[in-house]
């Protein structure tokens, strides 16, 4: 990939790059729906992102182009950018822009990307870019800024600059992720740690249902909201500051206090996707898969039946793995209505998993998804 980068560079650019980087995509292994009712989640960095090609220029210019694109832009230096329209290019030139906003002198650049991560899969291809044109910034303009604070910076941009309330899971997990680790992050005090995620005969399969997730953004906010209602009215009788705080006991003797059979499953849902959480982080010290993945399994189900997030596409990926024998937990992963699942498939059945996987939904959905394997990898990095 570094030399296809760089070929396509010289014919576009008509010289050498002189750095070359990459940014991870990232998964969601647990902890859906819960970063904004107290939770902790539980990404990983995939072997799947964006790369870029990037050399200075002494035009004054910031010059975007794309492998996977046609749109360019061709931008005179200046010390403040505001978006312009929904091209792709918006993503770097906001950092760009928040790196001017902070004070940071930078110089034109010839830029050049390209990823393989599905786009609108959900699996953060937005932070992706972020993450990485913040730090090929920082590379090459000697910049001191730490991964952390990357991943806030991009948020931020994606919040500010791009109007997407998105939290800080997605820049987090791409610019911290490390090989063979999952990440248990407090996506309030942003306090985490490392876990082991060896899969050892087995394989993270990432199924994209190449269904557009139109219905996610409305019902996000729609799904946050019923949260803070629950919340509102579970503490006239419950000392807490967020739904994760409230323990299964807590919430059955409580819960006439809710009166409303909606919210009632969305907090169950929260509560018992949290618990999921903790014993999912005993499963992993432990090294046990499988306990790991009828967690993902049951995940699955609270969201289907409790949280409402999943839909036909998804549920038809999920309960294929139910009946696959190689397969020993799967879930789906993200916002939900569309989007992509995830699968602990055997490593040799895995080409046998794609296949009947691909004929089986094609039947029932009629069109394909598509499956891959993906391992973890690490964070943002030159290569």
């Amino acid at each position: 990939m570094k030399e296809k980068m760089a070929i396509e560079f010289r014919n576009r650019f008509q010289k050498e790059p002189e750095h070359i980087f990459f940014c991870p995509g990232r998964v969601n292994l647990i902890g859906e729906h819960i970063d904004y009712n107290g939770g902790k989640v539980m990404p990983c960095a995939i072997s799947l992102g964006t790369y870029l090609a990037v050399s200075r220029n002494i035009e004054k210019r910031f010059r975007f182009q794309s492998l996977n694109f046609p749109e360019k832009a061709d931008l005179h230096l200046q010390t403040s950018y505001s978006k312009s329209g929904k091209d792709w290019f918006n993503y770097p030139l906001g950092i760009i822009n928040e790196f001017f906003q902070e004070g940071h002198g930078l110089s034109g650049l010839d830029m050049l990307f390209f990823g393989d991560l599905p786009v609108g899969a959900g699996l953060s291809s937005s932070a992706s870019i972020e993450v990485l044109t913040a730090y090929a910034l920082s590379e090459i303009f000697h910049i001191k800024i730490s991964r952390k604070d990357i991943a806030i910076l991009s948020k931020k941009s994606e919040n500010e600059f791009m109007g997407v309330n998105c939290g800080i899971m997605d820049p987090f997990a791409v610019a911290m992720g490390q090989k063979n680790k999952a990440i248990l992050l407090d996506c309030d005090s942003l306090a985490y740690e490392y876990l082991p995620l060896e899969t050892g005969d087995y394989v993270l399969a990432i199924i994209n249902s190449n269904k557009k997730r139109t219905l996610a953004d409305s019902k996000y906010n729609e799904r946050f909201a019923e949260c803070g209602s629950v919340l509102k009215l579970l503490k006239q009788k419950i000392d807490v500051q967020n739904l994760c705080e409230v323990d299964i006991t807590d919430f059955v003797q409580n819960k006439n206090w809710i009166n409303d059979p909606v919210l009632e499953k969305r907090a169950l849902h929260v509560i018992t996707e949290n618990a999921r959480v903790k014993d999912a982080l005993v499963a992993l010290k432990k090294g046990d898969l499988v306990w790991f993945g009828k967690l993902l399994y049951a995940s699955h189900k609270s969201l289907k039946e409790q949280y409402e997030v999943s839909g036909k596409e998804l549920d038809t990926i999920v309960d294929f793995c139910k009946t696959y024998p190689g397969c020993i937990g799967a879930r789906m992963t993200g916002a939900g209505f569309g989007g992509c699942a995830i699968a602990l498939v055997k490593k040799i059945s895995f080409d046998d998993f794609a296949s009947k996987l691909i004929l089986y939904y094609k039947n029932l959905i009629g069109y394909e998804a598509a499956v891959f394997a993906a391992t973890t990898g690490d964070g943002v990095t030159e290569i």
